[in-house]
């Protein structure tokens, strides 16, 4: 499917990035995008990573309550009371 770019500026651009790094239009545009996609998915997994530290500090502050790991009481036999 072809493309067409009605901005001059733009097209202008790309021309001049082929011409400096030796590659076609094409190449020149798939590099770039490819290059901006690479950094747009690590910039995804930093906002993950923050998101999940950030819920895991919230569960790292409830206090830990012995009746939360076990309900139970039990006797010194073993048995619940």
């Amino acid at each position: 499917m072809a493309i067409q770019i009605a901005n001059p500026t733009v097209v202008d651009k790309i021309e001049r990035f082929a011409a400096l790094s030796g590659l076609s239009k094409t190449a020149a545009v798939e590099m770039a995008l490819d290059a901006m996609l690479a950094g747009k998915r690590s910039d995804d997994m930093d906002d993950v990573r923050a998101r999940l530290d950030a819920m895991l500090a919230q569960l790292d502050r409830i206090p830990d309550l012995p009746q939360g790991y076990d309900p139970l009481e039990w006797d010194e036999l073993g048995l619940p009371r």
